[in-house]
């Protein structure tokens, strides 16, 4: 069986979408973490969410935060990684090809029109 640090090297610029989902799942299952249930999945998710936003507030113009914390909040950039992954891991656990179903739902999204609302508030 192939090393995390391994299955890490094979990752390229070139690497598809599913190259990289099948990477999340070889990973998690050497970290001992491929039993957990959607449910579990999906919280993780949600505080996942939370940390992406913190991020975003730390580095917006007039947000307020919590200056005793603020060296609590990672990068943007590496917390949507955190994101992805366990999105990734998400689809695992149900068995769905994310590159399958983005394309399934842009069929359907390229056909809507879409409106912006400018109003202000």
């Amino acid at each position: 069986m192939e090393s995390q640090k391994e299955l890490f090297e094979n990752l390229t610029l070139n690497s598809t979408l599913s190259d990289v989902q099948s990477y999340i799942k070889k990973v998690l299952n050497l970290r001992g973490l491929s039993n957990q249930t959607v449910k579990d999945k999906l919280l993780l998710l949600a505080e996942e969410v939370g940390e992406l936003t913190k991020a975003v507030r730390k580095n917006s113009s007039g947000a307020s935060v919590d200056l005793n914390r603020i060296n609590n909040y990672d990068s943007i950039e590496s917390e949507i990684a955190d994101v992805l992954i366990v999105l990734f891991s998400v689809a695992n656990i149900l068995n769905i090809d994310i590159f399958e179903s983005l394309k399934e739902k842009e069929k359907i999204n390229i056909n809507r029109k879409w409106k912006i609302n400018n109003k202000n508030k």
